[in-house]
Parts: C-alpha cells; structure tokens; sequence
C-alpha cells in the first residue's frame, strides 16, 4: 500500500552551509504532488531527503523528521539501503546500466536483494516493464543493451527498473527535463497511471508540467543567493495555479521572476 509522508522541522546541509531550512509538509499516499521553484532553491536536495540520498554526499546531512507512515526514515535503526528500495528515485537524465541488457536493467535491483529464481525474474520483469507502458516496445529486445532504447524508453526503463522492487513511493527528480515532447507526454501518462498504485513526488520547472500531473503543489524559494530554501506554501495544484495564498508564488507561476 502507498504510504503518507510527514516531513517535520527539516533543515538539510552541506558540509556548513544550510541548503533548506526547516521544512514542513505531508505528502499523501496514491498522489502526485509536484515541487517547482527558481533553480538553487532547494528542491532537488529536499526530494533527495525523502529517501536519504542526500546524506550520500560529502558533508551532506539533515536535522528533523521524516516520518513514512509511523516509521522516522532518519531513526537510528534504520537502515538507508532500505529506505531507498522503500522510497525510489527516477533521476533528471536517463540512467540505464550502460552495460546491461534491458532485462538486467530491471532485474539489477532483484539480483542485489538475492532469492529469485529465473521464472520469479521473468516475471517481475515483464509485470515492471508494462507498468512502465514499455513492454510492447521492448519484449522482443529483452536481451539488447538498455542503452539503444530512444531516451524517452531509457526513462522508462528506469521507472521499471525503480518500480520492480516494489517501492512504497516514487521520488522523479525533473524526468522530462531531458526528453522530447513526445517522449515528455508518455512519462505524464504514465505518471497518472502509477499514482494509483504509488504516491509520487516530481520536481519540475515546468509550470505547464506541474498543472497537468500533480494533485498538490509546493512552491519552494529563497529570499537572496546564499540564503537557504524554504518552502513557501503548498496545496492543492488548481489553488496554486489560480489563486495562490502568497504574491510570490503567483509572481513566480506568472514568470514576473524566476
């Protein structure tokens, strides 16, 4: 089952310097909430929080909460390995194992956890793959490098390969930002489809993006450079987009900055 988000008091950091500065939101379960905001406000480092990625760089590190349902994701117990099958990451670019053939592509994750045997696989896969809206394009293909699919099936193919460990949440860091129009339509079907099954959280700069796939929208910014990010209102995407609660954010959607 799709699980909740509650994020508390979260301050995140590099090395000294704060990137984003006590955050507070709930994300709900079977949803799309999307994050949009100037560049260098923060929200790739705060999606990042979501599944403990950011601590992965150097001097990377966080204060607060970051509750899945009732489990504190920063809990000493907790293993970060595990959080990241649990909350999943689709990144800004394409990142196929440049080595692998698509099937191993959306096995690799299985492979690591150990204990499937080939039938187990075949069918993992194949069930990632159409959750993907990719399997007809690929079946007769499996066993081709995943890195000859077109860009937009590559990213595809990262959503199967992120959504065959069965994951609780989705976690897109600009996934269209690479892709053609075409390609960008897709992965926003797409998207609609899996929001029933997972709850989804999209950074995007596109206005346009965030109106059409979310259920709810954050609006990050920063008061000057240096200054770390904050979130300044989230809510429902149709009351961002018409009739937001801060004049910032409807200077920032009505391209008056950013």
């Amino acid at each position: 089952m799709a699980k909740r988000i509650d994020v508390s008091g979260l301050t995140a950091f590099y090395s000294g310097f704060r990137a984003i500065d006590d955050i507070s939101m709930t994300v709900e379960p079977r949803s799309v909430t999307a994050f949009i905001g100037p560049s260098g406000c923060g929200k790739s480092t705060f999606l990042r929080t979501l599944n403990r990625m950011h601590e992965v760089t150097p001097g990377g590190r966080v204060e607060g909460k970051v509750m899945l349902d009732d489990e504190n994701l920063y809990g000493s117990e907790i293993d970060p390995v595990a959080v990241r099958r649990t909350v999943g990451m689709v990144f800004q670019r394409p990142n196929p194992f440049p080595t692998m053939s698509v099937y191993e592509n959306v096995a690799a994750g299985l492979r690591l956890n150990g204990g499937h045997r080939k039938a187990a696989l075949d069918d993992v896969v194949e069930r990632s793959l159409r959750g993907a809206n990719l399997w007809e394009e690929v079946k007769d293909r499996l066993h081709k490098p995943g890195s000859g699919l077109s860009g937009g099936q590559q990213q595809r193919l990262c959503i199967a390969r992120a959504i065959a460990v069965e994951p609780q949440v989705l976690l897109m860091d600009e996934p269209c930002s690479a892709l053609d129009p075409i390609s960008t339509l897709a992965i926003e079907d797409l998207i609609e489809e899996l929001k029933s099954a997972y709850t989804i959280v999209i950074v995007t700069h596109n206005m346009q993006q965030a109106a059409r796939v979310s259920d709810r929208t954050a609006f990050f910014n920063l008061a000057a450079v240096g200054e770390p990010g904050k979130l300044i209102e989230i809510d429902e995407t149709e009351r961002i987009f018409s009739n937001p609660s801060v004049q910032a954010t409807e200077d920032y959607i009505s391209g008056r900055f950013g």
